[in-house]
């Protein structure tokens, strides 16, 4: 049995684009993986916190000298780095916010993103990713048609790619809608070719 962590991002709960690729993407995981677990993470209906000074504190502490407030502070990071190890493939679902990702994934990113934990370093390799062996799907709803001429402009999927290989997720597939408030001809041909990509990547398992 394989488990999917699907985390949701967009502030829309209903209506929303990203949402609605989402659960395609998982009925059709589902399908071509029986009988195997979705761990739902939802940024909007459980906000994760911003970290603080202490939870800064105790990403740099050893994990035996943590007193009562670092053990606190960190708690969460520990709940969700467990949460991202355990699952066997990662799908985020998200919108573009003035370019680049929404405040509710930041704020999950910064609680995951742990040295030590998800990403180590040393002298000699640099920086190195330890969150290994695991497929990762993005899925993107973005209001403008950003392909081409704007391209320069999208932030949102070059910087959650080079964040998931940052963290060692190697196998990254995004699949994006474009024109979500715009271009109504641009949005069914975007997603058309969203689920058919989607069709794709799952007819044999993930």
């Amino acid at each position: 049995m394989k488990t999917l962590l699907r985390v949701g991002t967009s502030s829309r709960t209903r209506g929303s684009h990203s949402r609605e690729l989402a659960d395609f993407f998982q009925q059709k995981w589902l399908g071509a993986n029986p009988g195997n677990e979705i761990v739902l993470r939802d940024l909007i209906k459980d906000p994760i916190p911003h970290i603080g000074e202490a939870t800064i504190a105790g990403y740099y502490t050893p994990k035996d000298e943590h007193d009562e407030t670092l053990k606190s502070a960190t708690a969460l990071s520990d709940q969700l780095i467990d949460e991202l190890r355990s699952a066997d493939a990662l799908l985020i679902s998200t919108p573009m916010y003035n370019f680049s990702v929404p405040s509710a994934l930041k704020a999950y990113i910064d609680q995951i993103v742990r040295i030590g934990h998800t990403f180590g370093f040393d002298q000699e390799k640099g920086f190195y990713g330890l969150v290994e062996g695991k497929r990762a799907f993005v899925v993107t709803a973005i209001g403008a048609v950003y392909a081409g001429t704007l391209a320069e402009l999208n932030f949102l999927e070059p910087y959650l790619k080079t964040l998931l290989g940052f963290l060692g997720i190697t196998e990254i597939e995004v699949v994006s809608l474009e024109g979500t408030t715009t271009d109504t001809s641009a949005l069914v041909r975007s997603k058309q070719a969203a689920m058919e990509k989607i069709e794709t990547l799952l007819a044999n398992g993930a």
